[in-house]
């Protein structure tokens, strides 16, 4: 699953991973669900990748993997996450309108509260991965790039589909934006849990 605030490029990268899994000769099923339309609004997407696939709504215990753009949007979706499912989550905080307007407060230690799941968190800083490859935008194909490791679909595939999917005056920085997140370890993982 793919979970993050609208304009954050959730959908884009659901179409990446999906044109990936394709070149992989995996059948692949992808569903988008919106929470509200504008820019802000939780937007997740169900993605499910296999030998056959017949619907594409990942049930909820059954996520394998969550992909976040924001950590609330992680805690927001993690009872979908099974028992020993991974979290690639990214470190920033985007608040929802009821913090904003002070009715209720951010939740605090959201990777701690996942793990505590039982799941598996790597929390990384996407957004400043992806400035310095050019673009803030980027920051769905860094945290692609980081998800791709638990993927089976190899490299070539991945790199292949940004490529492929990417419009032309983009394709650069969305190349090394995945890149950096693929190649990511130490210093580039704020916690890995």
């Amino acid at each position: 699953m793919l979970a993050g605030v609208g304009g954050q490029g959730i959908l884009f990268a659901a179409r990446v991973l999906g044109t990936a899994a394709l070149k992989d000769s995996y059948d692949v099923k992808i569903s988008e669900v919106h929470g509200m339309a504008q820019r802000g609004g939780s937007v997740v997407t169900h993605a499910r990748i296999g030998g056959k696939i017949y619907a594409p709504v990942v049930e909820k215990g059954r996520c394998d993997l969550l992909i976040a753009f924001e950590q609330l949007e992680a805690l927001r979706w993690v009872d979908y996450l099974q028992k020993d499912g991974r979290v690639v989550m990214n470190k920033q905080r985007i608040d929802p309108m009821p913090v904003i307007t002070g009715k209720t407060g951010y939740p605090a230690d959201i990777p701690v509260r996942i793990g505590r799941r039982g799941g598996k968190v790597s929390v990384m800083d996407a957004l400043d991965t992806a400035e310095k490859c050019g673009s803030p935008r980027a920051v769905n194909m860094v945290l692609l790039g980081r998800a791709a490791r638990y993927l089976p679909i190899n490299e070539k595939s991945w790199i292949d589909a940004v490529s492929e999917v990417t419009p032309s005056q983009f394709a650069a920085v969305n190349l090394q934006a995945f890149n950096e997140g693929y190649r990511a370890t130490g210093a580039g993982i704020q916690r890995d849990l």
